[in-house]
């Protein structure tokens, strides 16, 4: 038996305005921190001896992982379609916030965001299956979730657009 697996499928380039703004804070902190962190290398460099310098050795671990975020960051955010307004707000599209009824009649709201924005709890993936199945539906619609054996039914209580939480 092999290791070998398949390649993730691609995420849906789209993201929240909010999220996109996160994401270029993020890059501008992080090379912040690099120059941080380049200088400490630098120090740590001369001190001497680099194979029995943990702090040389925990420096370069440091700035690799910095390197590689930024890498990944710059990549990505080019391909990233904003989405800052939807045309139907009387359905569940991306960037709404659904406020979902089971049947113990115990609520929860969540928001359809992109994958590089997952944030809180309260967030899910437009490419995970629950939000698939929220898609195109509106206020009273009910839809039945399977989570493994575990079936859920929610219906649609209401539907809301907009960066803050209607909660």
């Amino acid at each position: 038996m092999s290791r070998w697996r398949p390649p993730a499928p691609k995420s849906a380039p789209y993201i929240t305005v909010e999220g996109y703004r996160a994401l270029e804070k993020e890059q501008a902190a992080l090379w912040e921190r690099r120059k941080d962190v380049t200088a400490a290398l630098s120090a740590a460099a001369a001190e001497g001896d680099r194979s029995e310098n943990a702090e040389y050795i925990y420096r370069k671990k440091e700035l690799r992982e910095i390197d590689r975020r930024i890498g990944y960051l710059q990549r990505r955010m080019p391909n990233l379609r904003v989405v800052d307004q939807v045309g139907d707000t009387e359905h569940v599209y991306f960037g709404a916030w659904v406020e979902l009824e089971d049947l113990d009649e115990s609520r929860r709201w969540y928001r359809i965001v992109g994958a590089d924005e997952i944030s809180s709890q309260h967030y899910i993936s437009m490419d995970s299956p629950l939000a698939r199945l929220l898609m195109r539906k509106s206020v009273g619609d009910c839809v039945e979730w399977r989570h493994g054996e575990i079936e859920h039914d929610y219906e649609i209580v209401s539907i809301a657009y907009g960066a803050q939480q209607p909660f």
